[in-house]
Parts: structure tokens; sequence; C-alpha cells
């Protein structure tokens, strides 16, 4: 499905709350003056309150599973406002919150 190409600031959260972050912008492909981000590479969490009977098991890392079909740089798939990731190691997924609205993929 066609989506909005997500870039370095946009917000991304998951599911308890945790702020994702890129760790590889690709400064090849800019949208509203900022760098698109490619499916392979992981983005970090930081503050991600889980927790298991008392015991914090924070999401860490979030591995994106699905990106665009027919976009790509470098020769890998960008991500998309409707890609879906998995967080390490709690196996929940994320909330694409905001991105930029100019720039489409599929």
């Amino acid at each position: 499905m066609p989506g909005y190409l997500l870039h370095v600031n946009a917000t991304v959260l998951c599911l308890h709350g945790g702020q994702a972050q890129a760790t590889v912008p690709n400064p090849r492909v800019k949208v509203s003056g900022q760098p698109t981000v490619q499916q392979p590479n992981p983005w970090t969490i930081a503050g991600c309150p889980f927790n298991v009977s008392g015991s914090p098991v924070p999401c860490v890392t979030a591995q994106w599973i699905t990106g665009a079909t027919r976009v790509r740089s470098g020769g890998m798939p960008l991500l998309l406002q409707d890609s879906q990731a998995v967080c390490a190691p709690n196996g929940t997924g994320v909330n694409i919150v905001a991105t930029q609205v100019r720039v489409k993929g599929s």
C-alpha cells in the first residue's frame, strides 16, 4: 500500500511508549529536507517503561520487517508510514505517530 516516506525525525514509539530513533540515515534521498531511512537498518528505543512482575524488560531495538516494494535507495527499500517493525527483546510492534506528509511511496 502507498504511504508517506519516513525520515530520521519521524515520531515512532514502541507499543509501550518508548521513543524509537533511526540509527542510519539515508542521505541520498531527502524529504522535507531530512534524510529518509532504509528498511534493513535497526532503530534504537529509549525510555521504554515495560516491565514484567516488577522487573524492567524494556524494548531496546526495532527491526523493520516491511518497507516499500517499489521505492528503493541504494538497492534497499525505504520505510513508509505503514511499515511494520518488531521490537527486541519483547516482540511487540511500533506506532508511527508522525512523519512528513508530502512524499508518498509504495
